[in-house]
């Protein structure tokens, strides 16, 4: 347990009562979210615990039921309960809280002829109120986090409020193929353009927030014609959902401007989110997942394509409902995404405009792959300073969940296989154990994506960066040289002596025992912006001690002299190269690290 928080039983102690021993479930509740290593997985991808339920009790081929192991765009079989029995797998790894994609029920099969997919990933959501029958049941869902609790392990859940299955379609013909028709070309008072016939009189627009002004909004047929299939009438969950007022009908988004918030994303039903109804609907419906599971925290998808107004009603309430659970912690992260470029003012604008109190650190996640892919730590040198640009400053970006890759945007050594074309497999490895030394070192919540830690790589991005865990019927992922091993996807990957494995779980470990790495402040020593030396000190937040953390971006080692604390004298090694063990003279020491390296040096009393 990291020492900021002293357990139940130290606190009877200095008190001068008898101990009482902490439950892992109490010590859990005392953590803050920056004192985590989050593990990320897809709950189909991860482990197939019950053969029974891959077909999600449907029958007939895979464009009914979605299950097709051999389709990289299908159900692969993995559940709630091979979730389950893996955990010790997980918590070997020194992960805390795992984030589990979205386990609602989904539409199981969409997209027009030809171009089908299933909803495997969890993101196209018919009933907000169930588990996925692909993925298990309720309780299946309850097992899971009744299991991880009892090992003071947390629970994120992935969340989605921005859209439905794509289920609506329109009178002028189906919904994915229609453009956006924005509100001056199409106005809510009028139906079909500005020289249409007026509809929905007196509702003053979507940014009156009253409800007695959303009560005028009666007809949604403004810019297209929604239409809902006679056998899917009924298909949402709450039943308000069906209803195409709450919808904002205007076509598929084209990502800039207006469109990123009000339009379709290739055909999902885009909520309405602007309307008061769907605002308690939302708060409803995961206010009831935190009452009945007592889950610790929400990862909320497409945050950035939601009005601010909506996140800055939905989180207190959220985080009010967590507290009346006992739960003091409840850690909320938007996915803010910035493209492939290092842009922290976006991320926290959506901390102070939304009331967001996290955001995915995509930011991060560019410095990094800049770093361990080319060598440049410039962007990393500025994240000590723009983390001030956070609602909360400095401090607060420490919640921000750090990662090197995802589901969507693709792993960490695909990156580093592109910047470095025709990389040895050695050289991989090591830039890989690089990246994930600047991760789990560096301020933020670590987060690892799952198949990380045992060398998966992908040809690209979504679809081509979700490979199986478990033996993978999928020749393309089968197809891929992995890092560090000779195994490849064909076969189960929970290998606890992957060097990959054994290294973050190290790091892991000494990254929650150690508080100047979970909760220090950060100051900067040295950036190169060529390949080189990046180095920052933290510092203890109770004893401010420091810790020299040093990484060398480049494949020539380094000897160096660095500043310090001129009351820093002497250094201990925690992890990586040996470190000096002495200064070389008050306020500075000589790092030397081999090509690729990085060090832990922990001053010492």
């Amino acid at each position: 347990m990291n020492r900021l928080i002293p357990s139940l039983a130290a606190l009877a102690l200095a008190l001068g009562h008898s101990a009482v021993m902490a439950t892992p479930e109490q010590d859990m509740r005392a953590r803050t979210p920056e004192q985590e290593v989050i593990y990320f997985v897809l709950p189909d991808r991860f482990e197939n615990g019950d053969p029974s339920n891959d077909k999600g009790g449907l029958k007939g081929g895979k464009l009914t039921t979605g299950f097709d192991p051999a389709d990289k765009a299908f159900y692969h079989g993995g559940d709630l309960k091979g979730l389950t029995q893996k955990l010790d797998y997980i918590e070997g790894l020194g992960a805390s809280a795992i984030w589990v994609g979205p386990i609602f029920k989904n539409k199981p099969v969409q997209g027009a002829k030809g171009e089908e997919s299933a909803g495997y990933h969890g993101y196209w959501i018919t009933d907000f109120t169930q588990v996925d029958p692909h993925l298990g049941t309720v309780a299946d869902f309850k097992a899971l986090v009744d299991a991880a609790h009892a090992r003071g392990m947390k629970v994120y859940m992935d969340i989605i409020a921005n859209h439905t299955a794509d289920v609506i379609q329109y009178k002028e013909g189906a919904a994915e193929s229609f453009p956006y028709r924005s509100k001056a070309n199409y106005p809510f008072s009028t139906r079909g353009g500005v020289k249409g016939p007026a509809i929905n009189p007196g509702f003053a627009g979507d940014a009156d927030p009253a409800a007695a002004n959303w009560a005028k909004l009666t007809d949604p047929s403004f810019a297209y014609t929604p239409l809902v299939p006679k056998a899917e009438r009924r298909v949402k969950v709450p039943a308000w959902l069906n209803d195409p007022i709450y919808y904002h009908n205007r076509g598929n988004t084209d990502w800039k401007g207006e469109s990123a918030q009000y339009g379709d994303f290739v055909g999902l039903d885009d909520l309405a989110t602007e309307d008061p109804r769907v605002v308690a609907g939302m708060i409803a419906i995961y206010g009831d997942w935190i009452d009945r599971f007592g889950i610790d925290g929400f990862r909320i998808d497409t945050a950035k394509h939601v009005n601010a107004e909506f996140w800055r009603a939905f989180v207190p309430a959220m985080i009010a409902r967590a507290k009346a659970k006992g739960i003091p912690n409840f850690h909320i992260f938007g996915e803010v995404t910035t493209g492939d470029v290092y842009d922290p003012a976006l991320l926290a604008s959506w901390t102070r405009n939304s009331g967001l109190p996290a955001v995915l650190d995509f930011g991060f996640m560019q410095a990094a792959i800049t770093a361990a892919g080319k060598g440049s730590a410039a962007d990393l040198g500025r994240m000590v300073e723009d983390d001030a640009l956070y609602e909360g400053g400095k401090a607060a970006a420490m919640q921000l969940p750090t990662f090197l890759g995802n589901h969507d945007a693709g792993r960490i050594a695909m990156f580093i296989k592109q910047a470095r074309p025709g990389i040895s497999a050695d050289e991989l490895l090591a830039r890989d154990k690089l990246a994930h030394a600047l991760l789990l070192t560096l301020r933020g919540v670590p987060t690892i994506y799952s198949g990380d830690e045992q060398g998966f790589v992908g040809e690209g991005n979504d679809q081509l960066a979700r490979q199986d865990m478990f033996p993978s019927k999928t020749l393309i992922y089968n197809a891929e040289k992995l890092v560090g091993t000779d195994a490849t996807t064909a076969q189960a990957n929970f290998d606890t002596a992957h060097p990959l494995y054994t290294f973050i779980a190290a790091l892991s470990k000494l990254r929650r025992s150690t508080p100047a790495l979970t909760s220090g402040r950060t100051v900067l020593r040295i950036a190169s912006d060529e390949p080189g030396l990046f180095a920052v000190s933290r510092f203890d937040p109770k004893d401010g001690r420091e810790v020299l953390l040093a990484y060398n971006t480049s494949t020539t080692a380094i000897t160096a002299q660095v500043q310090v604390d001129p009351a820093s004298h002497r250094f201990a090694g925690l992890a990586g190269s040996d470190c000096a063990p002495e200064s070389s003279a008050p306020g500075s020491v000589t790092v030397t690290l081999p090509p690729l390296g990085f060090a832990v040096c922990a001053a010492r009393p």
